[in-house]
């Protein structure tokens, strides 16, 4: 870990200015990471197949999440203007830089687990 890392980690002039802070704001939510990974794992994916893919989310929930994502510039939804209406989700480079956490946050758990 470089000196910069242990520095955001340590060094707290206000908890709310933190990098850390902003990362969680971003991630923060039960299904958030759930969803960003699952959208990784199928690059482009629609909204029912992810619903299939992660079948412990309601509907609602799932759709307020991605909603969220989206308005955080992680992920990119793409409307189809056809019938039947079709919408596809991929992740964002914003979210695709959040990919390495993600692997990090794997390795962790099949070390701990």
């Amino acid at each position: 870990m470089s000196d910069d890392n242990r520095d955001c980690l340590k060094s707290v002039e206000s908890f709310d200015k933190t990098g850390f802070n902003y990362t969680m704001s971003k991630i923060n939510g039960k299904y958030k990471l759930t969803v960003l990974y699952a959208i990784y794992r199928h690059e482009i994916i629609r909204f029912n197949e992810l619903q299939r893919y992660l079948n412990m989310i309601s509907h609602k929930t799932l759709s307020n999440t991605l909603k969220e994502l989206e308005k955080d510039d992680l992920i990119i939804k793409k409307d189809y203007k056809e019938i039947p209406p079709k919408v596809e989700y991929s992740l964002s480079d914003k979210g695709k830089s959040f990919i390495p956490i993600l692997y990090a946050m794997c390795d962790w758990g099949e070390k701990y687990k």
